[in-house]
């Protein structure tokens, strides 16, 4: 019943990347000229977000024109600003009657320990993820964009981490489209849900196998202290479904189960997973249906996300193990 389909079938949708590798980071913009009814779910302790509070229903602008979705932790927030000036020079957003103002959400990753603290996604970086989203109509995967320097697994030091990356998978029942976009920067492991299997995660000493975040945490159970800062999970799904803000919003919060399916233990006071979802408008569906098609993309994107990072920056990525 489900079937694969490029990311790129989603003609309401464009989606580029801008990426920095001697520095380890880099930002994906997903973009949505004629504008798409949003919502958003944070349910990790650590987020960095723009514009999240005017995905509130009760809200008044109604339609959004990009996410960006960045690295560089808070100071990556600057690439929405790119996003901006993009769009205001085609004419994009929200009509203020003496111009147009686009409307960008964000979240941003923290990818700062690889390589460099000073480098990280700027207004510049932003407009270029969004000048390759109309010049390059299919996005690549992997250690691109906001998952050039994602890593999982670092409950213990950097050395036992792995290399991680950005995710894109899409499916369609019938007329119904649906896309998923994530850079998986977890605190713990990415998991194979279908076999229950570690993909990527925390390495035992010798880096020959995993240890297991979860076994990690247990055993620091009764030692109070702080856990690694530097995560976050963030992602949106696109579709062209009919969803309004609070069904918008509803499915956000519904899609994070895709992280609790495939990131062990998701959702940390010391992670800040974020889920965006931007709907065109132009399908009608039934929201649950389509809350359970958007939960299983997003799983499946998580995957790719571990399966299609490379080694780098010194990191073992899952390709070493399959």
């Amino acid at each position: 019943m489900l079937k694969n389909i490029k990311i790129s079938e989603l003609k309401d949708f464009r989606i580029g990347n801008a990426t920095d590798v001697k520095n380890a980071t880099g930002c994906t913009a997903l973009i949505c000229e004629e504008g798409a009814t949003a919502g958003v779910c944070v349910r990790g302790g650590s987020p960095a977000s723009r514009e999240t509070e005017l995905l509130r229903p009760e809200n008044t602008v109604q339609k959004i024109n990009c996410v960006m979705l960045s690295g560089g932790s808070a100071f990556g927030l600057e690439a929405g600003d790119g996003a901006m000036s993009f769009l205001e020079e085609r004419g994009v957003g929200f009509d203020v009657g003496i111009g147009r103002v686009p409307i960008v959400c964000g979240a941003s990753l923290f990818d700062l320990e690889l390589e460099s603290f000073k480098v990280r996604p700027d207004k510049k970086m932003g407009y270029m993820a969004c000048e390759n989203a109309f010049l390059k109509p299919e996005p690549d995967e992997g250690n691109v964009g906001a998952g050039t320097g994602a890593t999982v697994g670092k409950l213990r030091n950097a050395a036992d981490m792995m290399k991680c990356g950005l995710g894109i998978y899409a499916a369609s029942i019938g007329e119904v489209m649906c896309g998923a976009v994530v850079a998986v920067n977890a605190l713990g492991d990415v998991i194979d849900c279908d076999t229950g299997k570690i993909l990527a995660g925390l390495l035992n000493s010798d880096h020959s196998g995993f240890y297991g975040s979860v076994r990690c945490l247990y055993e620091g159970l009764e030692k109070p202290g702080d856990l690694w800062s530097g995560n976050t999970t963030i992602g949106c799904v696109i579709t062209n479904a009919r969803l309004d803000k609070s069904q918008c919003n509803k499915s956000a919060s519904i899609v994070h189960n895709a992280f609790a399916k495939t990131i062990s233990p998701a959702h940390s006071t010391a992670d800040g997973d974020t889920i965006f979802v931007m709907a065109s408008g132009k399908k009608d569906v039934q929201p649950d249906a389509f809350n359970a098609l958007a939960t299983e993309v997003m799983a499946e994107a998580v995957k790719r996300a571990a399966l299609t990072a490379k080694p780098a920056y010194g990191l073992k990525a899952a390709c070493d193990f399959l």
